[in-house]
């Protein structure tokens, strides 16, 4: 069976503790934007890697999310604010 031919949905139990992967230029930056996405909400941020050239770097970010309406949500607000390039 070929992995592409599988179309399953992740089911997951909520509530559950969430990872995202954030890259953008620097971590202070990013820190920046998950305080504005996620305001006063508890969360981890710590650094994941660097670009070798040091253009990039990733962080992640570990959250409890409550149901899937919220994952997604935070998921679309990290990817929409400008200091965040990728969201994985």
């Amino acid at each position: 069976m070929n992995i592409n031919e599988v179309d399953q949905k992740l089911e997951l139990e909520y509530p559950c503790e969430w990872r995202y992967k954030l890259i953008g230029k620097e971590m202070e930056v990013i820190e920046q934007a998950v305080r504005d996405v996620l305001s006063e909400r508890t969360h981890k941020i710590d650094f994941s890697n660097a670009s070798c050239t040091g253009k990039y770097c990733s962080m992640n970010l570990d959250l409890l999310v409550h149901n899937e309406d919220e994952r997604q949500f935070v998921y679309e607000a990290l990817k929409a604010h400008q200091d965040i390039k990728m969201v994985l």
